[in-house]
């Protein structure tokens, strides 16, 4: 996983409440490979349908969006989604439990802020996750919160497996005073 320390860039604003996972990637496109990519299927329907963005999300690393961002179903693919479109980080009022914890396992950050939309309507941002700072374009810093497990593991670009790995020797350590077992041979 790339790690996550600093991300400057374009803002894509969707200033709507309950966006879902299947407003974030319908249901109907998870049936395509992953190793195809998923942003070509990114909000879809409210791109195709509504025109719903006034700057297209495949252009900007930071979403802003309204309320209750990625509720609904734990569909996995809508991060896939949002990072296979390049964006690093979303920003809203608050968050599907579980879209958030999908989140950080995939490298995207997820931020709190009370009232992103209408603070964060600008047309670039800078997000600095070890300082806890989100920097309007004018210098005004905006502090946020976020779980320090979480930190940890976005700063220094681990997912489960390399969480795992960090215990590779204790692992097999611990493994090479188990009692070797075998099959009985065939006969």
């Amino acid at each position: 996983m790339t790690p996550f320390t600093t991300l400057a860039g374009a803002v894509a604003l969707l200033d709507r409440a309950n966006i879902d996972t299947d407003q974030i990637i319908p249901a109907r496109f998870l049936r395509k490979p992953r190793s195809a990519g998923y942003d070509n299927f990114l909000f879809h329907d409210l791109l195709t349908r509504e025109n719903a963005f006034p700057v297209r999300p495949h252009t900007a690393p930071i979403l802003v969006a309204g309320d209750n961002f990625g509720c609904g179903s734990s569909r996995e693919g809508a991060v896939y989604a949002l990072a296979d479109a390049g964006i690093r980080c979303v920003i809203a009022p608050s968050f599907g439990d579980i879209f958030a914890s999908n989140a950080a396992k995939n490298g995207l950050l997820t931020i709190v802020l009370a009232d992103a939309p209408a603070r964060l309507g600008v047309a670039s941002l800078t997000v600095d996750l070890p300082a806890q700072t989100i920097a309007l374009p004018d210098g005004t810093l905006i502090a946020f919160e976020i779980d320090p497990f979480r930190k940890h593991c976005l700063v220094e670009g681990l997912d489960d497996i390399g969480l795992t790995l960090l215990h590779g020797a204790a692992l097999a350590a611990h493994e090479a005073h188990l009692p070797h077992w075998s099959l009985p041979a065939k006969g």
